[in-house]
């Protein structure tokens, strides 16, 4: 068995859909389902006796002991996390909690139960933290793209308190020996995002005639990843990556964020024509928010080099994908649509219009 945290998220459920897609091995999918963990993610899998689900919070030292005494996994997927920057602006003790404390937690029981384990399962077991490329920092327009040496210089709660988890990370491997693995991936894109995030927003939005926010000019650039792809490269680190190393996982896809809300309202032109104009004349821009990062780039060649993964999705074919996807799957957009949510957009968008 294997453990995921935060297996209801994003990230964390498209791991497990595509893990359990590939291998008959069990995972325990550990999530506090906090207001981004959508169990409904995982609704093909009711039924499947190899998928187990355990609503508990990371930084419950009890109950994350007795699940190790419980199950006995051979490797632990770390995925949870808070992540939206917006959010950890408004609200950063909740970032700290989660991504720093949580992270401790859940290490000191890894650290525990991993010192008890016999020799051969002790050299096999693995600890895989999944973590940001914004923890390097920003980036100028002719900077050379964070590699695994780029000095960490976060710059919003949400990066530093993921910088200080990469920290705590890498201390245990070096104090106590613990094997683990940390990967630092770029924006990640696809099915099942919670439509806080840009690319869900904006085809939300615009299907709903609403305006399509953009932060300042739109300028800002990122690498974009699309999210099978980052699937893959967790499962070749987890599966072959070296103890106590960072592996960067990124899409080759840089993109200015005015580009991709253009190209996802042409995208919705073509497979949802609106019946008359364009959804490009719902864009408009709003008030930049604090200490907005100007450039993320990914170096993903050492990824290439010693584990011989590459993207398998260019940002034009994984973005019409995930067009697709939204347009095919309402009801899902549904349920995630709670009054909870609604209220965020308005805090953090309302009557922010600058044209």
């Amino acid at each position: 068995m294997i453990f995921v945290t935060g297996g209801a998220g994003f990230i964390g459920s498209n791991f497990i859909l595509d893990y359990l897609a590939r291998s008959d091995e069990h995972v325990l999918n550990i999530d506090k389902l906090t207001y981004a963990g959508n169990p409904y993610n995982l609704s093909s899998l009711d039924g499947d006796a190899r998928y187990h689900f355990v609503q508990a919070d990371i930084a419950d030292r009890a109950t994350i002991d007795a699940l190790f005494e419980q199950h006995q996994p051979r490797a632990i997927l770390h995925f949870a996390a808070e992540s939206h920057v917006d959010r950890s602006i408004h609200s950063p003790g909740e970032f700290i909690q989660t991504n720093v404390n949580g992270t401790f937690t859940l290490l000191e029981a890894t650290r525990v139960y991993w010192s008890g384990l016999p020799a051969g399962a002790k050299e096999e077991f693995r600890f895989l933290h999944v973590s940001t490329d914004e923890v390097y920092g920003t980036l100028g327009p002719g900077d050379a793209p964070f590699s695994e040496t780029t000095p960490y210089a976060p710059n919003s709660p949400y990066s530093a308190s993921k910088a200080a988890s990469d920290h705590l990370v890498r201390a245990y491997h070096h104090t106590y020996g613990l094997p683990t693995l940390t990967t630092n991936c770029s924006n990640n894109y696809g099915p099942y995002h919670f439509p806080e995030k840009l690319i869900p927003l904006v085809i939300l939005n615009a299907l709903d005639g609403k305006l399509l926010p953009i932060y300042g000019d739109g300028q800002q650039v990122r690498d974009w990843l699309f999210v099978s792809d980052h699937c893959t490269a967790i499962r070749e680190v987890l599966a072959r990556g070296i103890p106590g190393e960072t592996y960067n996982v990124g899409g080759w896809n840089e993109k200015t964020n005015l580009d991709v809300v253009q190209t996802l309202c042409d995208i919705l032109d073509e497979l949802q024509p609106k019946a008359a104009g364009s959804y490009r004349d719902q864009i408009t821009f709003v008030q930049d928010r604090p200490g907005h990062d100007r450039r993320y780039a990914i170096d993903a060649r050492k990824l290439e080099r010693e584990l011989s993964w590459k993207p398998g999705e260019t940002f034009e074919t994984g973005i019409a994908k995930t067009v697709r996807w939204y347009l095919d799957n309402p009801q899902w957009v549904a349920n995630v649509r709670s009054g909870g949510y609604l209220k965020w957009l308005e805090l953090q968008y309302g009557g922010k219009e600058k044209s």
